[in-house]
């Protein structure tokens, strides 16, 4: 892991002196962005309308039952899109393929000037959602929610870090970038909401406390 991080703080100075002569790197405002998620209030409305359940089994989950990185319009699969829509200055290739850009990490305060590190991650991940409810769903069902650029579902971020989320729920995983926990907690509850998924208990708990102090 050291060589790993290592190479990741080169990248990050290397970011800050591209920024300091160029601009290219700005605040996190000054940069597109996921759809805005509800209210801290109509979260936490959202929250207490949602079915409390334990979890489902993960029997029978595979990522293929959720097709992802679908075309959405020429050369442009959704990957690519969210990447172009979350960075600032995105440069793509006749393939849409992201040449060059610079992208800032919500989760983790990271900046990046390589499309290669960033993940693009699912909000509620693809496991949680099979095990709150989306198991039932029609296979065209979970490929509209694998690819929803409408909610506040995906979001481009340091790769490590949404390796490191996995499939958890805001119970056992937040981001380390406190600042961004209450815009966390609203997305999650905005797309468990909108999909009618439901949450176990200690995921309720966690984010009513993330919530309440929004």
């Amino acid at each position: 892991m050291s060589g790993v991080y290592a190479r990741r703080i080169g990248v990050v100075v290397a970011s800050a002196a591209l920024a300091a002569t160029s601009g290219l790197l700005t605040a996190p405002t000054a940069q597109a962005a996921m759809p805005t998620p509800v209210a801290a209030s109509t979260a936490r409305t959202y929250l207490s309308q949602l079915t409390v359940k334990a979890e489902g089994s993960s029997t029978g989950y595979s990522r293929d039952l959720f097709p992802h990185w679908i075309t959405q319009s020429g050369a442009c699969d959704t990957r690519e899109v969210v990447l172009k829509r979350d960075g600032t200055n995105v440069t793509q290739n006749s393939s849409c393929t992201a040449v060059s850009g610079s992208w800032y990490s919500e989760y983790d305060g990271a900046s990046w000037t390589a499309a290669s590190d960033l993940d693009i991650d699912h909000m509620v991940p693809l496991a949680e959602a099979w095990r709150s409810g989306a198991s039932s769903w029609t296979t065209a069902q979970r490929q509209s929610f694998a690819n929803d650029l409408t909610r506040p579902q995906l979001i481009a971020v340091t790769d490590n870090v949404n390796q490191s989320k996995g499939d958890q729920d805001p119970a056992t995983w937040l981001p380390s970038r406190t600042a961004y926990r209450c815009t966390y907690a609203r997305a999650w509850v905005h797309v468990k909401h909108y999909y009618n998924l439901t949450v176990d208990s200690a995921e309720k708990s966690a984010l009513q406390s993330v919530l309440n102090g929004c």
